[in-house]
């Protein structure tokens, strides 16, 4: 009897253990069923919205036509496609052999090209002779002054730079001389003075910003001599213009057929677009170098004082963004292609101000790129560009599989399942997305939207504005916004990134261009007049058909002739206030604080 009833107590303790379970498993399902009801009416609801307001989400829209082999870029030859294509293992492997070709192998290692080591270069001699004594056997790269003539240190600097000769910081990091510097004949300076001077008093002789490229200079004396100085330099490694020019030859038969390439009237890779993850990727890397590449060339070749020679390399630099904007669409597919874009064309205008500010340019060259400049226009491709992340985020959220979507955030690319493993085992985001209900995906789609829905409203596309304070509340209400995490927002704060950078980025590079086109026009009044005009409405219609107006707030750029002949070229910048001409500060991290100050044209 007592085991009977032990029996029967179990059952029923069992029993309830299975009704609770079953209990437990339909709140669960009813939990999921209105979880995902809810989630899904959300994103339909917003999708609905978002499509009144003419946003097209469809993913289908926004992929390219195929285009004819014969005119496509991509499909020139052999060489065009595997180097201008970010290649998977797979195809790399198979690629070995045209990679290993020589074709645009664009190699900066340390011996790659000469360079000279500029630290202790000897620029000039000082020798000491007694007041009132006349210099004797002056030559033509001979100085005598006397000691603390204030005119000394001016006609100092003038010697020492035509010693040296003009010097330029390279786009890649790379420092360019006029001169070979290793034939350097060190000038000879005399000084006169009561009595025998220190090492200070001779250093106060060379204004500080002379000869800057190649380093700091110093005086020391001689080895062995009681009153014979050495100028000496401190700087680093340095090419001359001539030997970069030579080496980088090699390249020339593949811009070539870049160039030729480039006839064609459209860039579209080929492959699969049907899913976003999956789309075949420009190679940014190689298309960064080669812009790099001609921007140096045309820097050696102002240097050399042979802009005609600096010209294609220049337009070349100009044209390869072209492949960036896709045509036929005309608009990237990705953020970062966008951002690439607005890279070189900053690269491409800073280029056209270096050879401005050597004079190098000729009125014909200045006409050409002003055409150029003309046509760039970097805020709706950036538009275009969230745009097209905004549709590319919520439909590869909508059409992939949960444990798909959990190991495509996770791990990327993993093809080790037990790194994966270990790696999935610490990350919670990961286990919400393999187990919670789709509708949070929904939900989370919202939010990406909607996110990336602001970013949007600082660009008026049509009258060629863009707000930055717009810009700034967006990107504050986001940052806001995923700060609270929730189910409903976790996936928002691993997607969305940070557009802050690309916008300010974009606006500065597209009032970098603006600037450039006017300074061209300026140049090529200059060379008319022999002046700068007293205004900017002087250049037109002769030098300039229209003048693009300040991208920040609409109004003119702002411009006043400066008493050393010179100009002053500015816009407002980001702060949107009119700063006088001051330039953005250095920021606290190293490079420049461009929300703060004036984006001044430098020249």
């Amino acid at each position: 009897m007592n085991e009977a009833s032990k029996n029967k107590r179990g059952w029923r303790i069992v029993r309830r253990i299975l009704i609770g379970l079953a209990i437990l498993a339909t709140l669960i399902a009813i939990f999921y069923t209105e979880e995902d009801w809810r989630g899904k009416r959300a994103w339909e609801n917003c999708k609905r919205d978002l499509e009144a307001k003419g946003m097209v989400l469809d993913w289908g829209k926004y992929i390219p036509p195929p285009v004819p082999d014969d005119q496509n870029f991509f499909t020139a030859n052999t060489n065009i496609f595997v180097r201008f294509r970010k290649l998977t293992v797979a195809e790399h492997d198979a690629a070995t052999n045209t990679l290993n070709n020589g074709w645009l192998r664009i190699d900066y290692s340390p011996n790659a090209f000469p360079a000279l080591d500029t630290a202790n270069l000897l620029v000039a001699n000082i020798s000491i002779l007694p007041q009132g004594t006349a210099p004797r056997d002056l030559g033509t790269n001979s100085l005598a002054v006397t000691l603390h003539d204030p005119a000394a240190p001016q006609r100092v600097r003038g010697l020492l730079q035509s010693t040296v000769g003009q010097s330029m910081n390279g786009a890649a990091g790379f420092k360019f001389s006029q001169f070979q510097l290793t034939e350097l004949q060190p000038a000879h300076i005399i000084v006169q003075a009561e009595k025998s001077p220190a090492v200070s008093d001779l250093e106060a002789l060379i204004p500080p910003d002379t000869a800057t490229n190649i380093g700091l200079l110093h005086v020391e004396l001689a080895p062995g001599s009681q009153n014979v100085f050495q100028i000496l330099s401190s700087g680093g490694p340095i090419t001359s213009a001539a030997d970069f020019l030579k080496w980088s030859d090699q390249f020339e038969p593949a811009f070539d057929e870049i160039r030729e390439a480039l006839k064609r009237p459209y860039a579209i890779l080929p492959g699969d677009y049907s899913q976003p993850v999956q789309i075949p990727i420009p190679n940014f890397v190689i298309m960064r170098s080669v812009a790099q590449m001609l921007a140096q060339r045309a820097q050696c070749h102002f240097l050399l004082g042979e802009p005609d020679k600096a010209l294609p390399d220049v337009v070349l630099m100009h044209d390869i963004c072209r492949i960036l904007e896709k045509p036929p669409t005309g608009k990237p597919m990705t953020l970062v292609e966008a951002m690439i874009n607005v890279a070189i064309s900053g690269l491409y205008a800073n280029t056209i101000a270096d050879g401005l500010r050597l004079h190098t340019w000729q009125a014909p060259q200045l006409a050409a790129l002003q055409e150029q400049l003309n046509g760039i226009n970097l805020p709706p491709l950036l538009a275009d560009a969230l745009e097209m992340e905004q549709a590319s985020s919520t439909y590869t959220l909508e059409t992939t599989r949960a444990d798909k979507l959990a190991d495509l955030i996770d791990s990327p690319g993993s093809k080790n399942p037990q790194v994966s493993f270990w790696k999935h085992l610490h990350n919670p985001v990961y286990w919400l997305l393999k187990f919670a209900p789709r509708g949070w995906v929904y939900q989370n789609m919202v939010a990406v939207a909607v996110l990336e829905q602001k970013p949007l409203t600082g660009f008026d596309v049509a009258n060629n504005v863009v707000s930055p304070r717009r810009f700034d509340d967006a990107n504050r209400d986001t940052e806001h916004f995923v700060h609270r995490i929730t189910p409903y927002r976790i996936l928002a704060e691993i997607t969305i990134p940070n557009f802050v950078k690309a916008e300010q980025a974009t606006a500065r590079n597209q009032t970098l261009v603006n600037e450039a086109q006017i300074a061209c026009a300026l140049e090529r009044y200059h060379l008319a007049h022999g002046e700068y005009p007293e205004s900017l409405d002087a250049l037109m219609p002769q030098f300039m058909e229209k003048l693009p107006h300040d991208l920040i707030g609409g109004q003119p750029l702002h411009y006043r002739r400066t008493p050393d002949g010179k100009f002053l070229l500015y816009s407002i910048g980001w702060n949107e206030t009119d700063d006088g001409g001051v330039p953005s500060p250095p920021a606290k991290n190293g490079g420049t604080d461009f929300a703060q100050g004036d984006w001044v044209w430098q020249n």
